[in-house]
């Protein structure tokens, strides 16, 4: 099914300690199929945040409305940057939401501020040995390739990551455009509670499900179950207007 406002382009965001790669994997193929171009952000680990502000603020400014994007932290943000810019923004797909507000008691946050340690401490060879030895394999190629890629600036991208404000129950609900939400229902790093939390917010959102093991498979069902809510929620919205 086609997106309502037909972008041409969509512009991905990384996790924390991610990168382009994996969400181009993720999001190219569903987006390709809505004959949408996706736009896969490198993130500067010296300045995540901005540098994901700037490609959205570039991408909008060449290409006009824009679809945005992102996961775990790279959803908060593309977030941010939707509120900020409501009539550049076709849409959002948000996958893997990480917290609302304050990061204090997110596990994501928490596991950023625990690895960002342990690099200082143990040094990048004996951190990635240990992430591999209790990640499930497919993870573990992702998580190693990015780390090695932001290295030597990946804790302080760990750092900021761990003390990022995401959007407020009340800032959400001032945001207009339609929102697209994937959760791994067995993810512990990102709850079902928070993408919930997010959907009951949001005036225009919906949420698709999934497991983590489905990622691993192919991580493409993460941005098609983004896609999928993101129609739903422009469908309710389409069926509430002609009422």
């Amino acid at each position: 099914m086609a997106l309502t406002h037909s972008p041409s382009v969509a512009v991905v965001l990384p996790g924390t300690g991610s990168d382009a790669h994996f969400v181009d994997h993720a999001f190219r193929g569903p987006l390709a199929a809505r004959s949408v171009r996706t736009i896969a952000i490198e993130p500067d680990p010296r300045r995540v945040v901005g540098s994901y502000l700037d490609a959205m603020d570039a991408a909008a400014t060449e290409y006009g409305q824009i679809l945005v994007g992102g996961v775990s932290i790279g959803a908060a943000v593309a977030l941010q940057w939707a509120a900020l810019n409501p009539d550049k923004t076709s849409g959002v797909l948000a996958a893997l939401p990480p917290w609302t507000g304050a990061p204090d008691h997110a596990p994501a946050a928490a596991s950023a501020r625990f690895t960002s340690s342990q690099l200082r401490s143990d040094g990048l060879e004996s951190v990635i040995a240990a992430m591999l030895a209790s990640s499930p394999a497919w993870l573990g190629r992702e998580l190693e390739r990015s780390w090695r890629s932001q290295w030597p600036d990946l804790p302080a991208a760990l750092d900021e990551a761990a003390t990022y404000y995401s959007l407020t129950e009340a800032a959400l609900a001032e945001i207009d455009v339609p929102v697209g939400i994937a959760v791994a229902l067995d993810d512990p790093v990102h709850p079902a509670a928070v993408a919930y939390e997010w959907a009951a917010a949001l005036p225009r959102a919906e949420v698709g499900t999934l497991e983590l093991e489905q990622i691993g498979h192919n991580a493409a069902i993460l941005g098609a179950t983004c896609l999928e809510a993101l129609t739903a929620a422009e469908t309710d919205t389409a069926a509430s207007a002609s009422k």
